[in-house]
């Protein structure tokens, strides 16, 4: 993930730095890589600092260990005044309570759980994400097949939900007044804790039982 993230920001144009404990780790970024490449600890502050962390923009803790991912977030935000933080974590129950400490995380078992499971059961709706009061959600739904053809717009003008983006073939888009939801297509809404199954309901039924 580490080498994947690296190459994604030099990508856009962002100047990039890796730490890792090991330097053979060095070999997965590839000859191609133009940023520093930092052999230590990633929450020890002299390394760090050699890492050039005060002028950083942003941090990424994505080692394979969930304290040292933390540690290294919580150092980086409170040490050194980093706002862009976040920290993989592969226990579900810490990534909750890491949140709640205001460390954004992402659950890297939940999360692929998650994505599996959708394919495996389409039905409802899957959160991708929830607001830290717990009231507000983004959902991926399910559509009846007959909303095929229909204006991506009449999702929203049919529920309480507010139609986020859609995804069409691997790639998120932004629909407009002139989207048409084609098959396939997956439909990304945010929508209120209340009303995530009434909301699954309308969808689950042709649009034309809602009008």
């Amino acid at each position: 993930m580490g080498s994947a993230l690296a190459h994604s920001l030099e990508d856009a144009g962002h100047s990039v730095a890796i730490i890792d404990q090991n330097k053979e780790a060095f070999r997965r970024l590839g000859p191609h890589f133009k940023g520093r490449a930092i052999t230590g600890i990633g929450f020890d502050r002299d390394t760090l600092l050699e890492a050039e962390i005060e002028n950083a923009r942003a941090f990424a803790a994505v080692s394979n260990g969930d304290n040292s991912n933390i540690i290294a977030a919580r150092v980086v935000r409170e040490t050194f005044g980093v706002q862009n933080v976040v920290a993989r974590i592969y226990d579900p129950g810490r990534a909750e309570i890491y949140e709640r400490l205001g460390i954004p995380t992402v659950a890297t078992v939940r999360w692929t759980a998650d994505r599996v499971l959708r394919r495996l059961l389409p039905g409802g709706s899957q959160t991708e994400f929830r607001d830290a009061s717990g009231s507000i959600r983004l959902v991926e739904v399910h559509l009846d097949p007959t909303w095929v053809g229909q204006r991506a717009s009449s999702v929203e003008e049919r529920t309480s939900a507010r139609l986020a983006y859609l995804t069409r073939l691997g790639s998120g888009f932004l629909p407009d007044e002139k989207t048409i939801i084609q098959e396939g297509d997956l439909v990304h809404v945010l929508i209120r804790e209340s009303e995530v199954e009434r909301v699954e309901e309308i969808l689950a039924a042709p649009p034309e039982a809602n009008k």
